[in-house]
């Protein structure tokens, strides 16, 4: 299984200095992709203008929007424009992470509405990945940077069967978005069914992500940083607090289950943007 670590783009007071630095530090200890997850209203940083940024100071890892929300974006050429960039200017290592989205702000911001959020999705999916392609449009011919010969991956996240089926029709695995590691199995049977159902032959890539914190004291951080994140739920911003690995223990634990459920990709997500954190995560996992 390969191990990720989730940049601090949503924490709290996190700088674009802690931000660069976090990447810096992640890519030179060998974590395998940096991963962003998205909101619209919130203080957060957005995940494509992040991982630009820290595609320019890092060499090797792989650049995962783990998810970005799809439907409020709206113009799916600019999506594709912005993502193939990214793309193009890591030398080919961005996956774009996407799904619905859920939170009824973050759709009213755009001015969009949530009805009818997952048909909006496909028809995005189904452009985007025209455009990745080459097909033309205007007189300039296509939508650049051109990335027909090595387009970004695409993941889906989501857990209604509908997630799979679009993973299994426009992406190259799916991502589980939180949640105990002991329900990962189940879900990556699913997802495989779906590959079968749509006759793919090629093996789904299955990713996760989960939280973790290794600060001093982690009770206080998760709930300061992690749970306001998941404030507009009070029952589920508890279940996020206290399931987030905190100490060397409970982290090696989360990464061996997840492992034992058949997972590719773990991505771990701080509690605080100290760079430090990216230090002492390596020492742990790595």
């Amino acid at each position: 299984m390969e191990i990720g670590i989730g940049l601090p783009t949503t924490l709290p007071g996190a700088s674009g200095e802690q931000v660069v630095e976090w990447a810096k530090r992640a890519d030179g200890a060998g974590f395998f992709s940096l991963g962003t997850i998205d909101r619209l209203v919130y203080p957060n940083y957005e995940p494509l203008v992040a991982l630009g940024a820290a595609a320019a100071v890092t060499e090797r890892a792989r650049l995962v929007t783990a998810i970005a929300l799809l439907p409020p974006r709206q113009n799916a050429a600019l999506v594709a424009k912005q993502a193939a960039s990214v793309h193009e200017l890591s030398n080919g290592r961005l996956v774009l992470g996407v799904a619905v989205g859920g939170r009824p702000d973050d759709f009213e911001a755009a001015g969009v509405s949530m009805e009818g959020r997952g048909k909006r999705i496909e028809e995005m999916l189904d452009e985007i990945t025209r455009i990745w392609a080459g097909e033309e449009r205007g007189y300039a011919g296509a939508i650049g940077p051109d990335v027909s010969g090595n387009p970004p991956s695409i993941i889906l996240g989501g857990s209604v069967d509908a997630a799979f089926r679009r993973a299994a029709k426009y992406g190259d695995g799916w991502i589980m978005g939180g949640g105990p590691p002991e329900g990962f199995a189940p879900a990556r049977e699913q997802l495989e069914g779906a590959f079968r159902e749509a006759r793919r032959e090629d093996k789904p890539r299955a990713l996760a992500l989960s939280y973790f914190s290794l600060d001093d004291d982690a009770e206080e951080q998760t709930r300061r940083t992690i749970g306001d994140y998941y404030s507009f739920a009070p029952e589920y911003s508890e279940m996020v607090v206290a399931g987030t690995a905190k100490g060397e223990d409970q982290i090696r634990e989360r990464v061996r289950v997840f492992e034992e459920q058949g997972c590719d990709e773990l991505i771990l997500f701080p509690a605080s943007p100290d760079p430090d954190q990216v230090d002492k995560l390596a020492a742990v996992v790595l």
